[in-house]
């Protein structure tokens, strides 16, 4: 046992990258992380494969963005349009569903948009836009800020410039200014549920099919980047599409309440 233990630890001394943990470098959005689902996540796949990965959460345009620049070896995103442009354009591979959750628009408990209770998202956003309601936007390009744009655009209205606020902040730091200005804002549930608490904000629309929030994972393409971890990025995406990683994502619980769940089918 002592000379395993120092032909060990000669052998670290000599190459030291034969000892040293493999990093995976991976861009997300602010919600996987805010939520407090990365937390519960990684350490279990760290821990089976000898890993660190090296999580970057900003906004789905800025993650897809470090990931087209090789600044990532992956990345874990929730805008499906601009995720298959990414892979169209030869920035990614192998992309799969990974889980879905939804989004819902939070205000004051006091509801001053009179809009608690609906399921209409299209008819919320008219009735808030017509109000003398404050509204938030992440206004940073993610996939919640892209969402709520859309929405705007189908509703065929706006508030006034105003009371629209563009704060180009991640969400957690949206539904805390939210609070603070008694303003509404369009969030996942899942950043909303670990808010929650601190900002006093209530679900005061959800259910509509169109505030569905799928997320999605991809490889960056090691033949535009060689220097990437294209290992680390397979092993990362194989773990969290199967079984136990499927398991690990449906077991996360905020005060109970399960916020991701796996896709019907993984494709």
């Amino acid at each position: 046992m002592k000379r395993l233990i120092a032909g060990t630890v000669m052998l670290c001394a000599l190459v030291p990258a034969a000892c040293a943990q493999q990093v995976i470098r991976m861009s997300t959005t602010t919600s996987t992380e805010n939520s407090g689902l990365l937390a519960h996540l990684l350490p279990a796949f760290e821990a089976k494969f000898g890993a660190e990965v090296q999580v970057i959460a900003v906004g789905t345009g800025k993650a897809l963005e470090l990931a087209k620049n090789g600044d990532v070896d992956l990345t874990l995103v929730h805008a499906r349009a601009a995720e298959d442009r990414f892979v169209a354009d030869g920035h990614g591979v192998d992309r799969r569903d990974v889980m879905y959750n939804d989004f819902v628009i939070a205000c004051p408990a006091s509801d001053p948009a009179g809009i608690k209770g609906g399921r209409d998202v299209l008819a919320a956003m008219r009735t808030m836009a017509a109000s003398s309601v404050k509204f938030i936007s992440r206004g940073d390009n993610s996939g919640t800020d892209l969402m709520e744009k859309g929405y705007w655009k189908a509703a065929g209205v706006k508030p006034a410039p105003a009371r629209y606020l563009s704060a180009g902040l991640g969400m957690g730091e949206v539904l805390t200014m939210a609070a603070e200005l008694q303003a509404c804002t369009l969030t996942d549930r899942a950043t909303y549920s670990a808010y929650k608490a601190k900002t006093g904000l209530a679900v005061v629309v959800q259910g509509d099919p169109r505030m569905f929030n799928p997320y999605g994972i991809i490889a960056v393409n090691p033949a535009r980047h060689p220097g990437i971890n294209a290992k680390g990025a397979r092993q990362l995406i194989g773990w969290i599409t199967s079984p136990e990683g499927q398991a690990r994502i449906a077991a996360f619980r905020l005060d109970g309440q399960q916020l991701f769940f796996p896709p019907v089918k993984s494709n």
